[in-house]
């Protein structure tokens, strides 16, 4: 009995210790995930601004819709083509009236004779608080008519927002020309909007 009564009070002990330490490694753990988290809308906030200053930079008509735009939304995608192309991104929608940021995804999947890779941008200005919203609440999914096209002189100038959103798509390079986003999904992301 005496043996038991040790061993119980020894096990006891044991847990008591543990029990802080695996808290500690628990808050530690947490802790860890925050800054990840942290680093991750950190670097998309700098590629969204690095993206937003070279399309109004790039072109002054597209300047003129940011200023009067209600907010924004920039995405980094990388795009795979083997026969069948599929898509993701990661990127944030910016309320320009509260600067609030919610951070959000974007995936795409087709069929078609591509083959490579195609890392570019996609840039959203809406027109007023209704087209945001229903951006960033509800998702948006571009259909077979939605593109972006580049706004240099001679191609497809678009001088006004048109269902209350203008998109445009740029490369590292600039201005894609007649870029397709058909089949795209936006959605909020769950985990970095914690």
């Amino acid at each position: 009995m005496n043996k038991i009564l040790c061993c119980a009070t020894a096990l006891l002990t044991v847990i008591a210790v543990a029990l802080p330490a695996a808290s500690a490694l628990s808050a530690e753990e947490s802790d860890w995930k925050s800054l990840k988290k942290e680093t991750k809308r950190n670097k998309i906030d700098v590629r969204a601004g690095e993206t937003l200053g070279m399309l109004v930079g790039t072109s002054e008509k597209a300047a003129e819709l940011y200023e009067s735009s209600y907010g924004f939304a920039s995405f980094d995608n990388l795009k795979l083509g083997l026969g069948v192309t599929a898509g993701g991104g990661k990127g944030v929608a910016v309320d320009n009236k509260t600067g609030e940021h919610t951070y959000m995804e974007m995936g795409t999947v087709g069929v078609g004779a591509s083959l490579g890779a195609q890392k570019y941008q996609v840039i959203f200005l809406f027109q007023d608080s209704k087209s945001f919203r229903n951006f960033v609440d509800k998702g948006w999914q571009a259909d077979a008519s939605a593109n972006a096209a580049a706004w240099e002189s001679g191609v497809n100038k678009q001088t006004s927002f048109v269902n209350g959103v203008a998109i445009y798509q740029m490369t590292d390079g600039g201005l894609m020309l007649n870029a397709d986003i058909a089949g795209t999904k936006y959605w909020k992301d769950g985990n970095l909007n914690e």
